[in-house]
């Protein structure tokens, strides 16, 4: 697979045995969390659209001698399959009891050219799955007597970032639905946070945007000057998803060295 896996990490005894639903985890920062929640012993599904991408992770982190995680070819704009295969892989699994809402695609695009049809599918690609896989899991959370929310954000809002428009609208509304996952599942032991990556050195990340003037521009932004790599955004996953977090909610955990 092309990216590394770095399973240096804490054991969080909380986590095994646990079920770990991760949507966009054959790739990138998603296929990180899942190797490193495998790891943990979780038991752990994911879906995404890179069915090739997918069998590699698969493959890799059952040679690594960790159980293997379940994937489930899914494209998240069809919310009625989504909410279908959260429901199937509870049932097979157990009640799951981590969500983590990693899905994105921050394709670049101009103002001007961006039309009703491309502005919906941004926001369905981006965020509208967030809240249809978080209805379907919470009732498994509720049986559960508790669980963890994760929706991931992005720090471009934030920048004030101009060539992905529709992306950081859907972005910067993925903590305000969070807050309010937070305060409505609260009451059951459920709670909800926002994850926030900065720049991170996944393989499409370095492929697409990484030269000499992003680099650049990252010392003069990062107080941290190294690179951030997905095993470091993987590890805030795992406190936020094991019981070391149970009073964390209604939060933004941004991982970005510093860059806001």
């Amino acid at each position: 697979m092309a990216e590394e896996i770095n399973l240096t990490q804490t054991v969080y005894p909380s986590l095994a045995g646990r079920t770990v639903f991760i949507s966009g985890g054959a790739a990138g920062i998603g296929s990180s969390m899942v190797a490193h929640f495998c790891a943990q012993k979780s038991k752990v599904a994911f879906v995404d659209i890179n069915v090739e991408a997918a069998a590699e992770l698969v493959e890799a982190v059952t040679e690594l001698g960790h159980p293997a995680p379940r994937f489930i070819e899914c494209d998240l704009r069809d919310v009625e399959k989504l909410q279908a295969t959260v429901k199937q892989v509870g049932d097979d699994l157990g009640n799951i009891s981590v969500l983590i809402n990693s899905a994105a695609h921050d394709e670049r695009h101009d103002i001007a050219e961006v039309t009703l049809e491309y502005w919906e599918d941004r926001l369905a690609v981006n965020m509208r799955h967030i809240f249809f896989a978080t209805q379907a899991a919470a009732p498994q959370m509720v049986e559960a007597g508790g669980g963890s929310i994760i929706s991931f954000g992005s720090i471009s809002w934030m920048s004030a970032q101009e060539d992905l428009p529709a992306y950081t609208a859907a972005k910067a509304s993925v903590h305000g639905m969070t807050r309010g996952f937070a305060r409505y599942y609260g009451k059951h032991g459920i709670r909800a946070n926002t994850l926030v990556p900065g720049w991170i050195f996944t393989e499409r990340q370095k492929k697409l945007w990484y030269n000499d003037e992003g680099e650049q521009v990252l010392q003069i932004r990062q107080c941290i000057k190294d690179h951030i790599q997905p095993f470091e955004v993987a590890r805030m996953a795992l406190f936020l998803g094991a019981d070391d977090s149970k009073m964390c909610t209604a939060q933004n955990f941004v991982v970005d060295a510093g860059w806001t």
